[in-house]
């Protein structure tokens, strides 16, 4: 066995270990070691292996044995993590949070809602309308500080089914000031698929955990 046919041995090792999940690191070291054996044992002494070429077969070896490894530890946490994000998530059933979205939550007669402002504004409006675009109703809210702010409006009167939505208007000097609209659902279950945590809500929709703004 010559060192060419060694390289082409370890180089197929190599090629059928990273592309197969079922060929342990283990194996793929037991079965390259028996190679280096054999040539060691048939080598030409007139023309032994060249110690350069030896070293790097056996550091392309041990990168194999160390990707393995690492992929397996990867793994080993990504269970991990998704059993604790599973566990965090369950937390939140029965509880409301803020995700982005215009839709107005009305609960005994109560419309609620939330916002994040960009900035200082000294003059903050809040339209409701509904699915179609009607308007039912504003809310002065006046000047308001940077951050999240929320909302209240008197729903009693609304008697007609279908969702309500609303839009903010903020206003600083005259300029305008850039507004995120938030709504308020209630969570009932929780689901992990593919590692990623999903919100069931009240309302039908699903979310990422990682889109809830708040919880409340």
């Amino acid at each position: 066995m010559d060192i060419n046919a060694l390289n082409a041995s370890s180089s197929s090792l190599v090629s059928s270990t990273t592309g197969t999940n079922s060929t342990t690191a283990e194996a793929s070291q037991d079965r390259f070691l028996k190679l280096l054996v054999a040539q060691l044992n048939n080598q030409d002494p007139m023309n032994p292996m060249d110690n350069a070429q030896m070293t790097s077969q056996l550091a392309q070896i041990n990168t194999v044995s160390g990707i393995q490894t690492l992929n397996d530890t990867m793994k080993s946490m990504a269970t991990q993590i998704a059993a604790l994000q599973s566990l965090q998530g369950s937390s939140t059933i029965g509880h409301e949070v803020l995700t982005e979205g215009s839709t107005l939550s009305i609960t005994d007669g109560v419309g609620k809602g939330s916002f994040d402002l960009s900035g200082t504004a000294d003059a903050v409006k809040v339209e409701v309308r509904t699915a179609g675009g009607t308007l039912l109703g504003t809310v002065d809210m006046g000047a308001l500080s940077t951050g999240r702010q929320a909302f209240t409006w008197d729903a009693s009167k609304y008697t007609n089914s279908g969702d309500l939505t609303f839009k903010v208007t903020a206003t600083n000097n005259g300029t305008a000031v850039t507004t995120t609209a938030l709504e308020r659902n209630k969570v009932v279950s929780v689901s992990n698929e593919n590692n990623v945590l999903n919100l069931q809500l009240q309302n039908g929709d699903s979310v990422a955990y990682s889109a809830v703004k708040a919880i409340l």
